[in-house]
């Protein structure tokens, strides 16, 4: 199966301080991409990511935050 995003297997990913200390809960992303924005469960590193373009993630952030 042919791949058609970036390689994200030596990705640097950086973990939502919103996640709990205990392990669950936990987001990741990679944010030097330029124009995307790589996220993925920190408790499956080798499972999919998702790749939302960067223009999408601030307006999701800004809503998570008052969620």
């Amino acid at each position: 199966m042919a791949t058609t995003g970036p390689d994200l297997s030596t990705a640097v990913w950086r973990k939502s301080s919103y996640s709990n200390g205990s392990g669950g809960d936990c987001l990741e992303v990679r944010d030097d991409l330029a124009g995307l924005v790589p996220v993925r469960d920190s408790k499956v590193p080798h499972g999919p990511a998702l790749l939302i373009p960067a223009s999408a993630w601030a307006p999701f952030v800004d809503w998570a935050a008052t969620a």
